[in-house]
């Protein structure tokens, strides 16, 4: 990791990537990953899959996790990479034991219209999209950032009312890590996000100050997807998701 003094000359020295988009350096492919969800202490909750192709210029993203207590949580995101990311779609459910609300979420640039349910909560209508948005699309921006840059953006949440989160993705430091014997160096990246303005009943809802995410990407060409560490719904634990290969049957 670096050292302090390093690592605060490298959070002053970052210059903004752009408040609108974050332009493309690398785009997006065909891509099918296994996945691992685990406690902080190491216990396995779930496991995963990663799926994206590209259809009709689009890029469509499918992530989702089975809990070992039958629990869902499952993503869908379709984008744009034409110069910048663009999202344009997006469904989100959430149900199971290991969620304290049943949840499904969906919003569509074109039409600029959202259904949320929340346990017996529904709610529908417009919402403002902004070009920035990034719900499901955040480790496509985190790989594309110029270095010694840093983006903001927003992401929507829902209560089910739709809110807007601030937020800001920069590089944050370099940890080790290992595969068998070979060692290699990943980026860590800090995701902040803000809820300005909102107090009350929505605040104890959301949360007056949202929690860091992390993620961590392989240095070099591309920028690989290593780790992921933060909650994965409003106020929920701290979960970390990493890769993983096939089990094979013994013969």
């Amino acid at each position: 990791m670096k050292s302090l003094c390093a690592l605060a000359a490298a959070f002053f020295c970052l210059a903004p990537a752009g408040a609108a988009t974050v332009p493309v350096r690398f785009p997006e492919g065909v891509t099918h990953g296994y996945l691992e969800l685990r406690s902080v202490d190491g216990k396995l909750l779930a496991s995963g899959d990663l799926r994206q192709n590209q259809k009709n210029g689009e890029v469509a993203k499918r992530m989702w996790f089975r809990f070992k207590d039958g629990s869902l949580w499952d993503e869908t995101v379709t984008f744009t990479q034409q110069k910048v990311f663009r999202l344009m779609s997006y469904h989100h459910v959430e149900r199971g034991p290991s969620f304290p609300e049943a949840i499904e979420v969906t919003f569509d640039r074109d039409t600029g219209r959202y259904r949320a349910k929340v346990e017996d909560k529904t709610d529908d209508g417009k919402v403002d999209m902004p070009e920035d948005l990034h719900n499901g699309m955040t480790t496509s921006l985190l790989k594309n950032l110029t270095p010694g840059t840093f983006a903001t953006g927003h992401l929507l949440v829902f209560t089910p009312k739709p809110y807007r989160l601030d937020t800001e993705l920069r590089a944050e430091g370099e940890d080790k890590y290992h595969v068998g014997d070979v060692a290699g160096t990943a980026t860590r990246y800090l995701v902040k996000m803000e809820l300005p303005g909102v107090v009350g009943v929505v605040a104890s809802i959301v949360g007056k100050d949202p929690p860091d995410i992390r993620y961590w990407m392989t240095n070099g060409p591309g920028h690989g997807f290593v780790k992921f560490e933060g909650p994965m719904f409003l106020k929920g634990p701290v979960w970390r998701v990493e890769l993983t290969g096939p089990r094979w049957p013994e013969r």
